[in-house]
């Protein structure tokens, strides 16, 4: 298994974690995401890995059950991550021509973390990232040029009803380093 194949795993391992810890009366809670529950979150995350999947021609049938939904878009993921055509197979992407494992890399793994965090603060689970995963997506993240940045923050970029980072809220600057991360990414820590 590949480095990106394992990171993903793990991730997912994470995430899956905190699906199946949702009792059945929170996933109406309201998420960080502003108009999302905690549905809503795992919806987007199963709705993001479906789209991961279009270049290699595989396509998700989501359960309407989260954590199923959850677990077969990781298994098709995954099946994806470990046939090296697959991974290999080039795809446009807004960010520019990528494999398709980098895409999973760039996209939905980080996805997990960020949106494992907002499942998380929504349900009354443990919040903590990985610190590695914190330091990772904080390199990657703060790289990011002010005017794609900008864009990432400007709703309906990148589709109708998709906001990729909200505002920058203000933290102090020795705040730990994932308040700083989330805070860079439009939440609330």
């Amino acid at each position: 298994m590949g480095e990106i194949a394992e990171r993903y795993r793990r991730r997912a391992e994470a995430f899956e974690r905190k699906v199946a810890a949702v009792r059945p009366e929170q996933w109406d809670n309201p998420s960080p995401c502003e108009l999302w529950t905690a549905k809503d979150v795992v919806d987007h995350i199963v709705t993001m890995h479906g789209v991961m999947l279009i270049p290699v021609a595989r396509k998700l049938e989501p359960s309407d059950d989260p954590l199923t939904a959850f677990q077969e878009a990781r298994a098709a993921v995954e099946d994806v991550l470990e046939d090296p055509v697959l991974a290999l197979t080039e795809t446009d992407t807004p960010s520019g021509r990528m494999t398709a494992e980098r895409h999973v890399d760039q996209v939905v793994s980080d996805d997990l973390v960020l949106h494992g965090w907002d499942l998380a603060r929504s349900t009354g689970q443990d919040e903590t990232m990985d610190p590695v995963d914190v330091e990772r997506i904080w390199a990657s993240t703060a790289a990011i040029p002010a005017e794609v940045m900008e864009q990432f923050r400007t709703p309906g970029a990148f589709g109708e009803g998709i906001e990729v980072f909200g505002p920058e809220v203000e933290v102090s600057v020795d705040a730990p380093l994932q308040d700083r991360l989330l805070a860079l990414i439009g939440r609330q820590p």
